[in-house]
Formats: C-alpha cells, structure tokens, sequence
C-alpha cells in the first residue's frame, strides 16, 4: 500500500497521515527530512518539529534523513512496516539547495523506489501550486518541481488524499 497526503500549509495532512500509520497495524518507522536550526522560536522550524515529536506515539522508530530518501526507503523495506516520511516538499528543498543538486536524479530515484517499495509507505507533501507563480527563480523552481514530483507520485501510489481544513478529500482509492 502506497498513500500520498497532498495539502496546504497547516491544512491538517501530517495529522491525516499519522492517523492512518497508527491504523496500519505494522510497526511505524517515522521519516523526518526537514533540517532543523538550533533555535527554538515561535513559527520556526524547530518549533514545528516540536509539535510532530509531541504528537507521535513514543515507540514509533525515527529516522532524520534531509537526502537520502530513496536509500532510507530501500533500507527499511527489508521488514514488513509502515514507513511514513514527512515531508517530501522538505526534502526537495533541501535537494534545491545543495551544493550538488541534481534533483532529476533524485526525484527519479525516489519515484522509482516508491514503485517497488513492499512495505506500507505514507508520504506526505506540499500542494504549492495553487498559488501566484512566484517571482524568484529558485522560488519557481521549488514550485515547478514540487507539481511534478507530486503527479509522478500520485501516479503510483495507490490512494491519494487532499487535506483541506483538516479534512480528507481522497482523490485516487
């Protein structure tokens, strides 16, 4: 089972995602990508990751991982379990950003790994398309790659949900 959770910022899809990995059953391995600063201020990314550490189950497993998704993904699918990486609109920035960003090859790995993945995978990204196209290039890029990463993901996954006021709009079943 592959499931992709689309929506907005603050839309309510991490919430929708973890609900169904508490469902599954399985073991849950929690796959973080963002890249946290060492201060700690109201709204910043630290004080985010706060809020989804207080709100997953203390026995789920965690792996922080900013690019090497596509290997996490394969390394895990060595036992029968779900695996739930948020955020994918985090981990394509990071890629943007890095010294080396060859971000086809790496979306194409990270397509491909999802393809043949076994075990229950949730990913959880972005919607940032319906917005203004924004003037900065990096922006631009950032929004275009994150339209195309979603559609290639979408087209594999076997259900795909659109969060909207905390609600799950399901798409693809």
């Amino acid at each position: 089972m592959r499931q992709l959770f689309l929506g907005g910022a603050r839309s309510g899809k991490s919430g929708l995602a973890e609900q169904a990995a508490m469902s599954s059953g399985l073991e849950v391995v929690y796959v973080a990508t963002a890249q946290v600063s060492k201060r700690n201020e109201p709204g910043s990314m630290a004080a985010r990751v706060a809020i989804h550490k207080e709100r997953r189950p203390s026995h789920w497993g965690l792996v922080e991982e900013p690019l090497a998704l596509s290997q996490i993904l394969l390394d895990l699918d060595q036992a029968p379990r779900c695996v739930l990486v948020d955020c994918l609109t985090l981990w394509l920035s990071n890629h943007l950003c890095a010294e080396d960003n060859d971000v086809d090859s790496a979306l194409e790995a990270l397509v491909s790994q999802v393809t043949q993945t076994r075990h229950h995978l949730i990913l959880v990204s972005n919607e940032v398309g319906s917005g203004i196209v924004p003037m900065g290039e990096l922006s631009r890029q950032f929004q275009d790659y994150s339209g195309l990463m979603n559609q290639r993901l979408a087209q594999v996954c076997d259900e795909v949900t659109l969060a909207v006021a905390g609600l799950p709009l399901s798409l693809k079943k």
